[in-house]
Order: C-alpha cells, then structure tokens, then sequence
C-alpha cells in the first residue's frame, strides 16, 4: 500500500470496498443469525449482548438503541460493579477481561433464561473472558451467535486454557472481515492505522437485525422495536415495550 494511501479517502475507498464484500460474502451467515434472533423473540426470550474493548462498541449496537431490537440486554465488566457489588477499583485492572471467573459471575448477574441468546462479540475471538463467557453460554444450553475476525482469530494462539476460540464455540460466525490487528491502512516502514471491525460489525448487526424483522413480519409478528426517545411519545411508548422483560433487561444512563 502507497503513503498516498494512508489518508481520509484511502481509508474510505478501502473500508467500503471491504464493506461491500462483506454484504455479499456473510449473506447465508446472516440468514442463519437472523433465524437464531427470530426464534429467540418468538420464544419470549431476550439477546445477551457482550465485548469487551472497542467491541462493545457493537454492543451498543445491538442491545437498548433506537430502531433496535427491545429484547436486547448489554453485558458489561462495568456489571460486576453495578449489578455485583464490587468495589469500583477492581475496574482498574487492565488485564481483568484476562482473569478466570469473570465471566461467569456475569452470567450469574445477568440470570438469563434457556431461550435466550447469547452475542458474543470480539476481533480476535482469545480473549479470556470472550472464550469463558461463550463457554459457560454453551454450557448451560444457550445458542450463541459469534461477530469475529476469523482472519485475525486464526493467526494467533488461543488465550484460553480449553485452548478454544469464540469461533470454534459459536451456532453461528459473522466474520466482520477485519484483518489481523484490526487496523486497515499499512504504515511505511511497518504497523497499521484506521481499524475496520466496527464499520463492519455494525453493518452485520444491522443486517441480521433487519432480517430477523423481515423474518417476524412473515409470520404476521410485528417486531418489537424502539423508537427513539426523542420523538413525541417515544420514551413512553419504549417503557409500554420494554414491561413485557421486566426484570430482564437492563437500561441505565450509559
């Protein structure tokens, strides 16, 4: 790749090209992710949403936005403090996606039911916390639907002591075709800059979002959905939606 290319339209030529690959490729993946959603709603089940890092970013995504899904619960590290009563401190350990049992103590807080979905969400799918969470998912019966890089996923080691990867634990892989380290524009002289996953996560959580509606409004199911809270009515007519999963799903202020 050029220097010339390092620049705002060399970023913007690159990712949209990737971007349009990644609809044509992921097509069937993103058929079968939206019937695992589908039939997750029509069982009255609710999506468990979890990243960590920049992958929460696809989080937000998915669980609690405007034009989104309703029964969508974003699982955080930050639920350890806020749901788990512990100190806030421990927040301040950067290699805490790294340590064994946090993401089984999520699991307890967010007390999911067997119908429920569980998206896990990682570039590089060896995280810890990402393989442990997916695990114990499995473990307890959950379908889980995968959003990785299998490029990046299968060119370094496993970080997990199972020596599995999200992708080798997952019903369904969206491979947001993100190259190894994420970032898409290669440096003179070495390294990378302008990360891609979020674009193109986004996009497949969009897609398969789409989909599943399209696959509820076949069966004569009018998908719940938000809208937005700053449109007339908008707020009160999300709370109406929302006391179906009472006690289910989690809204707070961030």
């Amino acid at each position: 790749m050029s220097v010339e290319s390092v620049s705002a339209q060399g970023f913007a030529h690159a990712s949209l090209a990737v971007l349009q690959r990644v609809t044509e490729s992921a097509r069937e993946d993103v058929a079968r992710a939206a019937e695992l959603i589908a039939g997750t709603i029509r069982a009255d089940g609710v999506i468990h949403a979890f990243g960590t890092g920049h992958s929460q970013a696809i989080v937000l995504e998915l669980a609690g936005r405007a034009g989104g899904l309703v029964p969508t619960n974003r699982l955080s590290i930050a639920d350890l403090v806020l749901y788990g009563g512990e100190d806030p401190a421990v927040l301040d350990d950067p290699l805490l996606e790294r340590r064994a049992g946090v993401a089984g103590r999520l699991y307890d807080l967010a007390a999911p039911r067997p119908q429920d979905l569980f998206v896990v969400i990682s570039n590089s799918g060896v995280n810890n916390v990402i393989v442990e969470m997916a695990l114990r998912a499995k473990e307890q019966g959950h379908r889980i639907l995968a959003i990785t890089s299998l490029t990046h996923t299968r060119a370094v080691p496993a970080g997990h002591a199972s020596g599995k990867k999200l992708a080798d634990l997952a019903d369904v892989v969206l491979d947001n075709a993100a190259p190894r380290g994420d970032a898409l524009l290669e440096l003179p002289g070495g390294g990378a800059v302008s990360a891609l996953s979020t674009l193109t996560g986004v996009m497949l959580v969009q897609m398969a979002v789409a989909e599943a509606s399209a696959l509820l409004l076949a069966a004569g199911e009018k998908p719940p959905v938000y809208v937005s809270a700053n449109v007339p009515g908008g707020f009160e007519g999300n709370l109406e939606l929302e006391k179906r999963y009472a006690g289910r799903i989690r809204r707070t202020a961030s």
